[in-house]
């Protein structure tokens, strides 16, 4: 690692007389890098599965990075059942409150294909944010903590569609927990969005943002794709952690696809 900063790993699983086990450098350095692209206002959240360790252990690491000076933006830990999403409130309220939500795609097995959710079932999923907005508020009112935390109870959210608009997706998935869906064997198209980032080390590139939506959908979403590639651009020439943005697409047909 650089001598400029020399990242320790989160503890991710730790159970009653086991030993404490730490990622690999590799990954280790990749999770710095996209903590990192959170606090640098490339990406709006971060998901994050937690383990046994809970959301505690991350809330921790976090506030080492902090210490080790690799942060200055304030971050939020929101527990989603085994998960969590690290976020900064501001930027997660402006994305909550847009006036033109991220379309919902319906992906349950039972439509039998993907296909876009009218204006009705976006608005029920605003009202399922509420409770979720006013904890952000209350986040980003609580200035003397550098990384605050809360959980989602059960029935705030669904693992797809919460979790997809917090992290910035320009369409967002729509499935009932465990439920199946119908995108296996589905031409999706994946994209992609990475950086090298030099502060934490020389060479290293971290994988920024990640989605895919149906191939069968690019063209009805192409506006909200473009808009997608040019916030992020935006958002990349505001700061100075990331060099060199690559953003890059590609067509998958997978035989399952978790969600």
């Amino acid at each position: 690692p650089s001598p400029r900063f020399r990242p320790f790993s989160p503890v991710p699983a730790q159970g009653p007389g086991r030993r404490r086990q730490r990622l690999p450098a590799a990954r280790a350095l990749q999770a710095a890098g996209e903590v990192l692209a959170v606090a640098a206002g490339l990406k709006p959240a971060l998901l994050w599965e937690c383990g046994p360790a809970g959301a505690a252990e991350l809330r921790r690491y976090l506030q080492r990075l902090r210490a080790a000076g690799l942060l200055a933006a304030r971050l939020h830990v929101l527990a989603l059942g085994g998960s969590a999403l690290v976020l900064r409130p501001g930027p997660a309220l402006a994305r909550l409150l847009r006036a033109r939500p991220a379309p919902l795609l319906d992906v349950s097995a039972a439509r039998g294909r993907p296909a876009l959710l009218g204006p009705a079932e976006a608005r029920a999923l605003r009202r399922r944010l509420a409770a979720l907005l006013g904890r952000l508020r209350h986040a980003e009112a609580a200035a003397a903590e550098p990384v605050t935390a809360s959980e989602a109870a059960a029935g705030e959210w669904s693992p797809c569609a919460v979790a997809g608009v917090l992290l910035g997706y320009p369409a967002v998935y729509s499935l009932a927990e465990g439920a199946e869906n119908c995108l296996a064997l589905t031409p999706l198209r994946v994209f992609t969005a990475q950086a090298a980032c030099p502060r934490i080390k020389d060479g290293l590139r971290v994988r920024i943002c990640s989605f895919s939506v149906p191939e069968s959908l690019c063209a009805e979403l192409r506006d909200l794709l473009d808009a997608w590639c040019s916030e992020l651009r935006e958002a990349f020439a505001a700061q100075s952690d990331f060099v060199d943005l690559c953003i890059s697409s590609e067509v998958v047909s997978l035989p399952a696809v978790a969600l």
